[in-house]
């Protein structure tokens, strides 16, 4: 097995499983306080439009992972929403759905691949706000946003030896922004100790 090989392995297991601690902790608590439902919805697009991507360059690692973590953010989605999240926080999420879909048909793999680069700012921009103007984290999941950059550093790493430019992009705004959501998060629990000690 080769570097890429392994890199891609990895990125595809931790793409399985960076957004079930989400899912997990909204089915636990049954709130989703802290949660942008539009983040989930726009990535779960985006990852459904790397998957296309990943079969259109011949990456099936690329399209295994982001296609399961796809249908995970969409019940993560669902989720938000029944669990008291409103639709109309959807604002990125259908935009990027036409975007994703016009620019595919039009300009191909080449299209989406510069599109998909930016993708992951579209997708987490809406949480990095909802994280920095609700004072209520409670239900955002710190396991998910650590994956998160995990998941960004491994696919950094993949698109240097597949020289990807597109997945080298996605890495680096993706460890920037899951960054910045811990960094908010751990914020959250610092501030919930202080006030909880006696």
């Amino acid at each position: 097995m080769n570097i890429p090989s392994i890199l891609g392995a990895v990125g595809t297991l931790v793409g399985l499983i960076r957004a079930m601690p989400q899912l997990v902790r909204l089915l636990r608590a049954r709130e989703a306080f802290g949660v942008s439902v539009d983040t989930a919805g726009t990535s779960s697009i985006v990852s459904f439009g790397w998957a296309a991507y990943g079969i259109l360059t011949s990456q099936p690692y690329v399209s295994f992972a982001t296609g399961s973590s796809g249908v995970i953010f969409a019940f993560i989605t669902f989720a938000a929403l029944r669990f008291g999240r409103s639709i109309r926080e959807f604002r990125v999420t259908p935009v990027w759905f036409v975007v994703l879909l016009v620019v595919g048909l039009l300009a191909g793999k080449t299209g989406l691949g510069i599109v998909l680069s930016i993708s992951v700012l579209a997708a987490n921009i809406p949480q990095l706000w909802v994280a920095f103007k609700e004072g209520n984290l409670a239900d955002l999941s710190l396991e998910t946003w650590t994956l998160s950059i995990l998941d960004g550093l491994v696919w950094g790493a993949y698109a240097l030896f597949q020289r990807d430019i597109s997945i080298m992009a996605y890495g680096l705004f993706q460890l920037t922004t899951s960054g910045l959501i811990v960094a908010l998060k751990l914020a959250y629990r610092t501030r919930q100790s202080s006030e909880n000690k006696p």
